[in-house]
C-alpha cells in the first residue's frame, strides 16, 4: 500500500512538472468560479468567456457553478440562481475556489466593487472606484472610501504607488480635502494631475478618456454608468465587450472575493473578470485591504469621516447672515465643493466680506475683492471649505 501512494506521488509530481514546462507556469492553480445562471446572453456566453479565460492562462482552473453543460471545464451543479449564490458562498468559504464571478451579488453596506476599464484615448487601463454596491449612504463618505478601495484594489495589481483622481462630481472637493488630511496624517494619496492645463487633482471628461489616473474615485452610481459606457461603446450598449468588468467587492473587514459583471456582459468580458479574480488571488488583496484600512485609520480616517457626515457647517442652524456692502469682485478661490459655495459665501459675510458665488475654469468659485482674497482664502481654509494654498482660477 505504502508503496502504491509513493508512486502515485511521484506520478503527481512529474506530471505537475510536464504542467510546468508546457504553461510556464509553476505551483498550484489558482481557481476561480463563475456562476452560469442569468446572463442576458445565455448560459454558453459565460461558459465560452470561461474557457476562453483557462485557455489563455492555462495557470487558471475555472469552476463553472450552473446546469450541467458540455464542456471540459470543472463543473459544480446548480440548477437556480439562489441555489448558485449558495455554492458559490460554500466553495468561496471553504477555501475551494479563491474569487468568483458572478453576475448580481446583494454586498452588505460597507461594500462595493471596483472596476476595471480600457480607455479609449490612448488604450491606457485605469481603475472606477466604484461601480456597485453602497460604501456609505453618505456621498462623500463613500467616495472617500471609494478611493482606499481603489488603492487597494491597484496594489493588488502590482502598481505600488497608484495615482489617485478624483472626478468632478458633487463632492469633489471634499473629498480632495479628506486626502489632503489622510496623507497629512501619514497616509499617503499619490493624488495626479489632469491632463488639461490647469491642472489639479479633480478629474474631467478628458483624463477619463485617456486614463489619466490608475485609480478614478467617483460615487457608485456615476461609477455604473461610467463602466457601462466604456464596456458597450462600440456595441450600442446591449452587448458588453471592453474591460474587465464591474470588479471585486472591497469593504474593510469583507473576507469574500466576489467579482461582478452586467448581465450583457459577453465572451471578452467575461474573460477577463476571470482573469481579473485571478490577478487579485495572486496579488493577495484580502491581505493588502487589511494592511490599507489599517494605516488609513491609524491617520484619523475615522474621525475624518466624522466630520464629514456631520453637518456642522449649515451657517448656525440656517441663521440668517446679511451682505456686506456690495464691492468689485475679481479675486477668486476655485476648490470648493458646489454643495457648500452658498455656505462658504455666508462666511465670508459673516466676517464682513462682500462675497459672491460663480463658475469658474476649474468649476465653483468665491468671488471677492481682490484686496481682501489672502484673508478671505485664511476665513475659508479655518472653517474647511478649502486649503490654505487654495489658488486663484
Amino acid at each position: 500500500m505504502a508503496e502504491n501512494n509513493v508512486k502515485k506521488m511521484i506520478g503527481k509530481v512529474f506530471n505537475d512538472i510536464a504542467d510546468a514546462m508546457e504553461t510556464g507556469q509553476f505551483g498550484e492553480k489558482v481557481r476561480v468560479g463563475i456562476t452560469t445562471l442569468g446572463s442576458e446572453h445565455g448560459i454558453d456566453n459565460l461558459v465560452k468567456g470561461a474557457e476562453l479565460a483557462q485557455k489563455r492562462d492555462p495557470s487558471i482552473e475555472v469552476v463553472l457553478i450552473g446546469p450541467k453543460h458540455d464542456t471540459k471545464l470543472t463543473q459544480v451543479i446548480a440548477e437556480t440562481e439562489e441555489e448558485g449564490y449558495k455554492k458559490m458562498e460554500e466553495l468561496l468559504d471553504n477555501g475551494e475556489i479563491g474569487a468568483c464571478v458572478t453576475m448580481h451579488y446583494s454586498f452588505p453596506i460597507g461594500v462595493s466593487t471596483v472596476g476595471r476599464v480600457v480607455t479609449p484615448g490612448k488604450g491606457k487601463e485605469m481603475i472606477i472606484a466604484t461601480t456597485t454596491g453602497t460604501t456609505s449612504p453618505h456621498r462623500v463618505e463613500a467616495m472617500v472610501k471609494n478611493g482606499i478601495s481603489g488603492i487597494i484594489t491597484a496594489k493588488a495589481m502590482g502598481i505600488e504607488n497608484p495615482t489617485v483622481g478624483i472626478l468632478n462630481v458633487d463632492g469633489a472637493r471634499q473629498v480632495e480635502r479628506a486626502f489632503s488630511e489622510l496623507s497629512d496624517n501619514g497616509y499617503k494619496i499619490n493624488l495626479t494631475e489632469s491632463m488639461r492645463a490647469d491642472g489639479g487633482s479633480v478629474m474631467r471628461g478628458n483624463d477619463l478618456l485617456a486614463g489619466v489616473p490608475d485609480v478614478m474615485v467617483t460615487d457608485t452610481l456615476t461609477g455604473n454608468i461610467l463602466m457601462k459606457v466604456f464596456s458597450s461603446y462600440t456595441t450600442g450598449g446591449s452587448y458588453e465587450s471592453l474591460g474587465y468588468g464591474y470588479g471585486p467587492g472591497i469593504g474593510e473587514d469583507y473576507d469574500r472575493l466576489i467579482l461582478i459583471l452586467s448581465r450583457a456582459s459577453g465572451i471578452p468580458v467575461v474573460a477577463n473578470a476571470i482573469s481579473y479574480g485571478a490577478d487579485l488571488i495572486r496579488g493577495n488583496v484580502k491581505t493588502i485591504a487589511k494592511e490599507e484600512f489599517k494605516k488609513a485609520n491609524k491617520a484619523g480616517l475615522k474621525d475624518i469621516l466624522k466630520g464629514l457626515t456631520k453637518d456642522t457647517r449649515k451657517a448656525e442652524d440656517d441663521e440668517e447672515v446679511e451682505a456686506p456692502p456690495a464691492e468689485t469682485v475679481t479675486g477668486t478661490i476655485s476648490g470648493i465643493d458646489i454643495m457648500e459655495l452658498e455656505d462658504a459665501v455666508k462666511v465670508l459675510w459673516k466676517e464682513g466680506i462682500y462675497a459672491e458665488s460663480g463658475m469658474g475654469c476649474t468649476g465653483p468659485i468665491v468671488m471677492v475683492n481682490e484686496e481682501k482674497l489672502d484673508k478671505a482664502i485664511e476665513i475659508l481654509s479655518k472653517a474647511g471649505y478649502v486649503s490654505q494654498e487654495s489658488d486663484p482660477c
